[in-house]
């Protein structure tokens, strides 16, 4: 029941602007809440944007009911981060109580007019998995800085105005952005610096309103000032302080310095009497002189009340796991306050729209201007809310402190508008989507998400540490007609094709290779935390490759120039060929292997030297964290190890195709046999390598872990199983190594590291199906020498891979002469965490999600790992080893929702992950997609996609469409994508015995 004060609104019009430009994911058209039967009273609320909307309540209903239908208006599917605050009769500003009748709080309700606003801050923005949610966020920053609460020095705020202004008019233009500042007042002393703003605005080029919001809150967030309410205070002595609550704890301030804070883990007990608020703190020994109870005076006992209700709500919103229940109602007598927090806690929060199927619907921004100063069709519009998404974590879309801006977008203008972005889920948690095309999904990630938190981190929730923002402007719609002829004209024959694939794969290549010699050569060789000989060793094994890939991709480029006709030399008849090119270069590779085989001693190098100073592994963090480094740092030094798997693949298929009396048949059997030698060379260094890589990545992942790389342990398999527990069945994520087993849980951190419950070592264990006994499906107990774990699989076909693969690994901890290392941390290897309340053992630093704990960690809430945690499915080494063979890249058209449009983009598939590009020249991606889970299938005819060469992709309710450009092309990324969506269960390969 809304009334507007100006206008109509419809359910999915918000926030009073003509035009859309963003997505939330409430279903349009909700009902209302229920109300008891009664006569009907307007209340007025304003909003963040400064609009006011009527409400109808009845003069009954209790506060939640007028607080759910301002968010059903919003469709704001994470409500619970706001409030409706407004002055009460003492001229307070006080929180309307949710569980307590409207109009017994609200004496004059035609007087009064409730504030909508934000009521809980998080630590970390990327927690927002809504682009809604980051709006009204950003808006309420905005009003922050307005009004002086939110202090900060001229260059943050300066920096934060002008990614407002971005968000508001768009790019930099010298008068429209003068006159904007002139007629609009964003800080209270904003004339003295209006050419920072300026000069900062006009280095946001294509940033898009959803990114500018996304990088005002990374911005905010780290201020000291961010989300601080302050209430005045005074303590014993008479010093007057402020007191604050956030979600690490309760604040004191002097002035607007943070001069302490009291963890919630140390607070006892937080009570007031009369105007004193009292904070008892936990017993500590370490200190003699401990103050049990710390007293603040403050102006009245209803002030201490207030304050002491924001404190109880704010701790079990960040620290409950749900919900407190209501206490039973005294007989006789009552003591104390019945008040308690009444609504979903984060967890809750990020639980549900992970869980949800939540569809993405439109918003409007309503001081944004991008949308009218263009003349954008309607149909170009509505693919503005087409792009891949986003779905987990974290993900950086302009300038954070130690990255650049995602800033190479092509320039817009009135004719064609770059397609928009959409909003993100958090980590890899599956956002809301369409059940007919990707569009409604954010499933895809942003940049850096894969290996890098933004604060970590889509499903990203933290992640998992929430994913960010939108693919924009990541290409162009297709004219099919255009597309068709553009097709006819090139070779149909499947050599060429081989070719292409050759080519587009070694562009790929050499990117990669550039992320190493250009990108972290650039950043370790200003740095003295490197060594000079492991910076020369890495720059001697990288650059003479790097070099030589440059000449052999310009080779293979004017090749395919001459083979597609787009030269002369095709007069001459002698251009429809590529082994010749191929057996030359690789001959001239071969004389590359003593460097090839030094990239292994550089791997180790680089991680003795992280493991030895702290400053070089900080180093390398803030590195993978940039957008360049779309996958983790260890990786990127075993590609050319990589690439000679395929070279020799590639040329198998070209002489498979060929037969024997074709020209080019001689130099490339010849090529391949000289690959194939390099290959069986280089094999053992590279299967080692890979398991050692693996190691470390993992290593990162784990929380409470020791001596987890050391030589003899590989690693088997990850994945998710249920853990049968007092409590029932608990999610674990279970790490299968050659000599144990360890079962952990996901950290409620903004690293979302895996926390470690338990070690089973293999040696002597058994293991037996138990479905009968327990009564649940897919299970199997595990007996070990010191305890029986009980676990469920989530099907049959994944228990039967757990089963087989941890009877092979009991086989070779049986067989192995040296005894199982505890990989335990001392704090935990005697197995003495409660698996029933491991989520309560963690640190208070963990749980509270504290700077230093995140900036220490560095870590990515979206790896492997936590795609199997959200995705509730396993990957093995050999996985892994079959992903190494299966890159490719190239060009495909991806469909829009809601016509027959198709996006080009450059794809390339690698570490089980589609990651999309405009153009193969950009250096870094601007959204990935998952696939561990998904199918791949062709179109049937009912879904109406009338073109040749499509394939679709589906996971839940999560689809796309993309195209290829012939059938080779088609049957190579259906046999790729296959390979990281169908994880059969393979046998590890002998030579895994031997890898140390």
């Amino acid at each position: 029941m809304v009334e507007p004060a100006d206008k109509p609104s419809a359910a999915g019009q918000r926030l009073g602007a003509p035009d859309s430009f963003g997505v939330s994911t409430l279903e349009p058209g909700l009902r209302p809440p229920s109300q008891p039967p009664g006569r009907q009273v307007s209340i007025r609320v304003q909003m963040l944007d400064d609009t006011q909307e009527v409400f109808q309540i009845s003069q009954r209903s209790p506060g939640k009911v007028l607080f759910d239908l301002v968010c059903v208006h919003l469709n704001l599917a994470e409500g619970d981060y706001f409030g409706l605050e407004y002055q009460d009769h003492r001229k307070m500003t006080v929180w309307l109580d949710l569980l307590k009748p409207t109009l017994k709080q609200i004496r004059r309700p035609k007087n009064t007019i409730l504030r909508f606003v934000v009521k809980f801050f998080p630590p970390d923005h990327t927690q927002l998995l809504e682009e809604l949610t980051r709006y009204l966020f950003a808006l309420q920053i905005k009003r922050d800085l307005a009004c002086g609460h939110l202090i900060c020095n001229d260059t943050s705020a300066a920096l934060m105005v002008s990614h407002i202004i971005q968000s508001e008019i768009g790019d930099f233009d010298e008068t429209q952005s003068w006159q904007h500042l002139l007629h609009n007042k964003y800080l209270p002393d904003q004339d003295a610096i209006r050419d920072k703003i300026t000069d900062c605005h006009r280095k946001h080029v294509g940033q898009t309103p959803a990114e500018s919001d996304y990088q005002l809150l990374e911005i905010a967030r780290r201020l000291e000032m961010y989300g601080v309410r302050l209430h005045p205070a005074k303590d014993r002595e008479g010093t007057k302080l402020s007191l604050a609550v956030a979600h690490i704890g309760v604040l004191v301030f002097q002035g607007y310095t943070k001069i302490n804070a009291f963890n919630w883990s140390k607070v006892r007990k937080l009570s007031f009497k009369r105007k004193k608020f009292l904070i008892k703190l936990r017993a500590d020994p370490a200190q003699s002189a401990h103050h049990d109870t710390l007293e603040f005076a403050m102006a009245s006992r209803d002030c201490c009340k207030v304050f002491w209700k924001i404190c109880v709500e704010y701790h079990a919103f960040f620290r409950l796991f749900e919900e407190p229940k209501a206490k039973p109602k005294p007989i006789l007598f009552t003591r104390g306050s019945s008040f308690r927090f009444s609504g979903r806690t984060q967890k809750q929060i990020i639980d549900y729209v992970k869980d949800s199927e939540l569809k993405k619907l439109p918003f409007e921004r309503k001081h944004s201007k991008i949308l009218s100063n263009s003349s954008m069709s309607p149909e170009s519009s509505s693919f503005r809310s087409q792009v891949p998404k986003e779905s987990a974590m974290s993900v950086q879309l302009a300038d954070q402190p130690d990255s650049t801006r995602l800033g190479h977008r092509a320039e817009c203008n009135g004719s064609e508008e770059p397609p928009a972005a959409t909003s993100t889920a958090n980590g890899f948690h599956e956002s809301p989507g369409s059940e007919d095309s990707p569009a409604g999904s954010p499933c895809v990630v942003i940049n850096c998400s894969v290996n890098g938190t933004l604060g970590q981190s889509p499903e990203g929730h933290h992640l998992s540490p929430l994913t960010s923002p939108l693919l924009t402007d990541a290409g162009c719609v297709r004219n099919d007609d255009e597309e068709e002829a553009r097709r006819k004209k090139f070779p149909t024959d499947k050599a060429y094709f081989i070719a292409k694939e050759l080519l587009t794969t070694e562009r790929t290549y050499l990117k990669d290779l550039q992320v190493i010699t250009e990108s972290f050569h650039g950043v370790a060789g200003k740095d003295e935390a490197f060594p000079d000989p492991v910076k020369k060793l890495i720059s001697a094994s990288y650059d003479p490759v790097h070099n030589f890939h440059q000449g052999f991709l310009k080779e293979v480029e004017q090749r395919l120039a001459q083979w597609e006709g787009r030269s002369n030399a095709h007069i001459k008849g002698d251009y429809q060929r590529i082994g010749d090119i191929l057996l030359k270069n690789i001959q001239g590779l071969r004389q590359l292997t003593v460097h090839l085989q030094k990239h292994s001693e550089c791997l180790v190098e680089l991680e003795r030297v992280c493991r030895s100073s702290r400053k070089a592994e900080a180093v390398c963090r803030d590195f993978e964290q940039q957008r360049v480094c779309y996958l983790p740092l260890n990786i990127f030094l075993l590609r050319p190890l990589h690439r000679l798997l395929h070279y020799k693949l590639i040329l198998e298929r070209l002489c498979k195709h060929y037969p024997p009396t074709h020209e080019d048949f001689r130099d490339s059997r010849a090529a391949l046999a000289d690959i194939s030698e390099m290959v069986q060379q280089l094999q053992g260094t590279m299967m080692k390598m890979e398991n050692f890589q693996k190691l470390l990545e993992l290593k990162k992942d784990l929380t409470g872990i020791d001596n987890l790389a050391i030589p003899g342990r590989e690693f088997i398999r990850l994945g998710c199983l249920s853990k049968l527990s007092g409590k029932g069945l608990q999610q674990r994520m279970f790490f299968l190594f050659s000599d144990s087993l360890v079962y952990t849980s996901r950290g409620m951190t903004p690293s979302n590291q895996f926390k470690v419950h338990g070690q089973l070592p293999l040696y002597s264990m058994t293991i037996r199906e138990s479905e009968e006994e327990w009564g649940v499906p897919h299970s199997f107990t595990l007996f070990g020498q010191r305890q029986s774990v009980v676990v469920a699989a989530s099907c049959a076909s994944e228990m039967e891979r757990w089963v087989e693969d941890i009877r092979m690994a009991i086989d070779l901890a049986e067989q192995s002469s040296s005894p199982s290392t505890d990989l335990l941390s001392t704090s935990l290897s005697d197995n003495k965490l409660s698996e029933d309340g491991g989520a309560e053992l963690e640190s208070e630093e963990e749980l509270c999600g504290s700077r230093s704990s995140l900036e220490r960690q560095g870590h990515r809430s979206n790896t492997t790992v936590h795609v199997c945690w959200h995705r509730n499915t396993s990957v093995s080494m050999v996985d892994f080893s079959v992903a190494v063979e299966n890159q490719l890249s190239g060009n495909l058209l991806r469909k829009f929702k809601n016509s027959n449009g198709w996006q080009k983009l450059w794809v390339v598939f690698t570490n089980f992950s589609l990651f999309f590009y405009k153009s193969h020249q950009d250096d870094y991606p601007l959204a990935s997609l998952p696939l561990l889970g998904y199918s791949v299938t062709v179109p049937s005819e009912s879904e109406n996609i009338h073109k040749d060469y499509v394939f679709k992709l589906h996971f839940k309710s999560h689809v796309y469409y993309f195209r290829s450009e012939s059938e080779y092309t088609f049957e190579r990324w259906m046999e790729v994508i296959r390979s990281a969506t169908c994880s059969a269960s393979r046998s590890l390969p002998s030579t895994r015995k031997d890898l140390y």
